[in-house]
């Protein structure tokens, strides 16, 4: 049924009704009666369960802020002391980035000149050595040329004066002829080493 017949049936009369329809129409209240006051109930026990609800989480929230609050404060007074320090630090490290940047440039500048002068004395000192190997080279050939021309001639002086010797004491022996057997015809030159 509609709202509209159950105002209907109000507005009817006492005697027009039917004993029936009246037991139906007030069971109907009855229900009706029954549901708002178990709507009534829901809503109030979902008040008190918000209620408290509401009441724990300002607790938790409240107890939440009272151990934040001091890390906060805490927090903000080391930002607060730090951040002028950190400034410092890092005006200096700019300073030094640039002293190090002047000082690598002033290094590599160093290192450079360093470095044409090494080569520069390199190849001073590579010529050197090759013209002091080559002059020792040429002197060695020089010696060994001064030493074997008169040691040749040294030789071959003292081959003739042993072949001469050699000579000599050949027809020495060749007076001797007669006597031994042993002795060397004169003529015989084969010992004579030239």
């Amino acid at each position: 049924m509609n709202s509209i017949g159950i105002a209907g049936f109000w507005l009817q009369d006492v005697d027009s009704l039917s004993s029936g329809n009246s037991r139906l129409l007030m069971v109907f209240v009855a229900m009706v009666a029954v549901a708002m006051v178990a709507q009534a109930i829901a809503l109030i026990v979902l008040a008190v369960g918000a209620a408290k609800a509401r009441k724990r989480s300002l607790e938790i929230a409240e107890e939440v802020r009272a151990k934040l609050m001091p890390v906060i404060e805490g927090a903000q007074e080391f930002v607060h002391d730090t951040v002028p320090k950190i400034k410092v630090i890092t005006e200096n490290l700019v300073e030094t980035s640039y002293v190090v940047r002047a000082k690598a440039q002033e290094f590599d500048v160093t290192l450079s000149d360093a470095n044409q002068r090494t080569r520069k004395q390199v190849a001073r000192i590579d010529g050197m050595v090759t013209s002091t190997l080559t002059a020792a080279g040429e002197l060695a050939a020089t010696i060994q040329h001064s030493i074997r021309v008169p040691v040749r001639e040294v030789a071959g002086l003292v081959n003739g004066l042993k072949a001469g010797v050699d000579v000599l004491v050949g027809r020495m022996k060749g007076f001797g002829y007669g006597r031994g057997s042993t002795a060397k015809r004169p003529g015989d030159d084969s010992d004579l080493v030239l």
